[in-house]
């Protein structure tokens, strides 16, 4: 078989060149890293449980009219994708303060917001994806102004299906991030939601106990990734009511 092509080589994915033109093949690594990449760590099983959970939420997203690069899931740990320009920013949608906004604003974690809360993080990881506002999105040619109110609609509605799917299963919400690609039809110009939804993207609390099935169980060490990520897959009916995680091979003497 002919050596594929790397595109790409991320934190928990690796991109190949796909077999049409115009397409992209998404590999989903098992590593998992926290505080830009100073902790990190491989859980077995997450790559699987995350292309699973990203196919869910794209199909979903798709069927209700919001586009996305997912075409089809080729195997337990890859997914052809259309490929696409990525806007570089990252696009966090916040339900309840956490994380950074908790510390940046001196709020109490957990605190529900009076509306969702739109922020963007220019993607530079040897900077820390610092934060930016729109102003300097505009000044430095990243995105244009209507490129910037199609992309508040696009996380707007990604949130509102989010958060009505989660709800439904128990859990909460409390933000995420997104990446939106620019695709060409000719001359035409459209935006399209990109890169991954999953546990690594979202902050997601159990509703009745606050117990956390994201990936703030790496950050803060609350217990076995894998097993949180799975229960969400249950929950959402991705995986079997009795799966467990992943574990690779064993040898056997």
């Amino acid at each position: 078989m002919a050596r594929r092509k790397k595109i790409y080589e991320g934190k928990a994915k690796i991109l190949y060149e796909g077999p049409e033109p115009g397409t992209v093949v998404q590999y989903f690594k098992d590593d998992a890293t926290a505080f830009n990449a100073e902790k990190r760590d491989v859980i077995d099983g997450k790559g699987v449980l995350n292309n699973r959970l990203s196919e869910f939420f794209m199909v979903g997203l798709n069927s209700i009219g919001v586009p996305t690069h997912f075409m089809k899931r080729l195997n337990m740990r890859e997914q052809l994708v259309r490929q696409c320009e990525i806007i570089p920013l990252e696009v966090i949608v916040r339900n309840f303060a956490a994380g950074t906004m908790a510390k940046r604003l001196g709020i109490e974690e957990g605190t529900a917001l009076p509306r969702p809360i739109v922020e963007y993080c220019y993607k530079d990881d040897s900077l820390g994806d610092p934060l930016v506002t729109e102003e300097h999105i505009a000044a430095f040619g990243w995105a244009s102004q209507q490129d910037m109110d199609d992309i508040l609609s696009l996380a707007l509605r990604v949130n509102d299906f989010m958060s009505g799917l989660m709800y439904g299963v128990g859990i909460k919400l409390v933000d995420f991030k997104i990446e939106i690609g620019r695709v060409y039809d000719g001359d035409y110009q459209r935006l399209i939601v990109a890169d991954e939804i999953s546990p690594d993207s979202c902050r997601l609390w159990d509703i009745e106990t606050g117990r956390k099935l994201d990936k703030d169980v790496f950050r803060r060490d609350l217990g076995d990734l894998a097993d949180a990520y799975t229960e969400v897959a249950r929950r959402l009916g991705v995986m079997p009511a009795n799966a467990t995680p992943m574990e690779k091979p064993k040898l056997i003497n």
